[in-house]
């Protein structure tokens, strides 16, 4: 007979190796963040996912799971056009279950956008099928096991693997922007993790012009802008595009450069702004500061924030060191990544209007600035990329 204490000791081992190996999945690594790629499950909470429908979806030991209530669907806030989306699932060996792209609230997301399907018994589209649109063929879901599938959303065109093999290249020109989705069929488990989605068809953003405030600052920021890299100093201070952009994805490189472990560099990312105009539109907060030893507690709102209007749900950036910060706004709805962590999923219900500081909402198409705070700005900005999205219906 063991002893009691082996026992204890012997669970405990088994919970700490299980939570390690929890861990290690649903977690976007320094180079797929540096590459562009998002999470989209963060391997905790719902945050960021929307239910649609009576189907019931939890978190257990980092997976995604819908195994309660009626038919439905749970579609993540963003919306994307172009991209390449990687997730593992696991269902039975009767699973019916599926993924939506391009899909559209308010509808049947099969038929507003497609899904991808993950069920073996249908007749006409099993799965990695297109349903209703192309068939599969060559896969087979593996009862109780974790597959990896892989879907390319790129124009007209649609690539499905699973398990690294091809079993669907095919074009369709129906939808071309929506919400990515998990369905849920009654008395179908499923399981989904390591959801992951990097936005394709980016372009660098070109074309920079300074905007001075209405009063001459003391110590006016100092801009050098190379072909793919932006440095700042000193400030307050401003450039902004010579382009606008309504609805699109954006992805940037940022790195702040403190002077000592207690400076945090001030900067943010405006869009949405009207031109030649002083710190207008919607500012993405660049501050990599919390307090009480809590990233969950972040200062003046914190690095990918909305600013004044929605606070970061955690810092996850370190001053000194370059991170990736990805925005999509299409219409109302607007996410922000940091390295590859949500920490913004924020609607602007609002009236629609000229000025965000009016607490109005902004939805036409405006500049992308850069903002130099304050004296003890320094900062540098590199690889700067943007996909412009088809408009949203207002």
């Amino acid at each position: 007979m063991y002893d009691e204490t082996v026992m204890k000791q012997f669970a405990l081992m088994m919970l700490s190796t299980a939570a390690m190996l929890f861990a290690q999945n649903n977690v976007v690594t320094p180079e797929e963040a540096a590459q562009g790629w998002v999470s989209l499950f963060d391997g905790e909470t719902l945050y960021g996912w929307v239910p649609d429908g009576a189907s019931e979806w939890r978190v257990a030991e980092g997976a995604l799971v819908g195994d309660a209530g009626e038919a439905g669907w749970l579609r993540h806030s963003a919306e994307f056009s172009d991209f390449e989306l990687k997730f593992e699932f696991r269902t039975a060996a009767d699973g019916n279950s599926g993924v939506f792209i391009r899909s559209h609230a308010g509808g049947a997301p099969h038929l507003t956008g497609y899904e991808v399907q993950i069920f073996d018994k249908h007749e006409k589209f099993p799965t990695g099928s297109l349903v209703g649109h192309a068939a599969a063929t060559g896969g087979a879901i593996k009862p109780g096991e974790w597959q990896a599938m892989e879907i390319s959303a790129v124009g007209a065109r649609y690539i499905v693997k699973l398990d690294g093999t091809v079993l669907l290249d095919t074009r369709d020109g129906k939808s071309q922007v929506g919400h990515v989705g998990l369905q849920y069929n009654k008395g179908k488990k499923i399981e989904f993790r390591n959801m992951k989605l990097r936005p394709t068809g980016l372009k660098p953003v070109t074309g920079w012009r300074e905007v001075k405030p209405e009063k001459p600052a003391a110590e006016p920021a100092q801009w050098k802008i190379g072909e793919s890299e932006i440095h700042v100093e000193k400030g307050p201070g401003q450039i902004e595009t010579t382009g606008v952009w309504g609805d699109f994805v954006l992805q940037l490189d940022v790195k702040t450069n403190p002077k000592d472990a207690n400076h945090h560099p001030n900067s943010g990312v405006f869009f949405r702004g009207t031109p030649n105009t002083w710190w207008s539109g919607y500012e993405s907060q660049i501050r990599n500061e919390y307090s009480d030893g809590d990233a969950a507690k972040p200062v003046d709102y914190g690095t990918g924030a909305i600013y004044r209007t929605n606070p970061a749900r955690r810092i996850v950036a370190k001053d000194g060191e370059f991170f990736t910060k990805t925005i999509v706004a299409r219409g109302r709805q607007m996410n922000v990544w940091v390295n590859g962590y949500l920490v913004t999923s924020w609607s602007d219900s609002n009236l629609e209007g000229a000025s965000v500081r009016e607490k109005k909402a902004v939805l036409k198409a405006g500049t992308i600035s850069l903002q130099a705070h304050d004296p003890t700005t320094n900062l540098d900005f590199k690889n700067l990329r943007i996909a412009t999205l088809p408009p949203a219906a207002q």
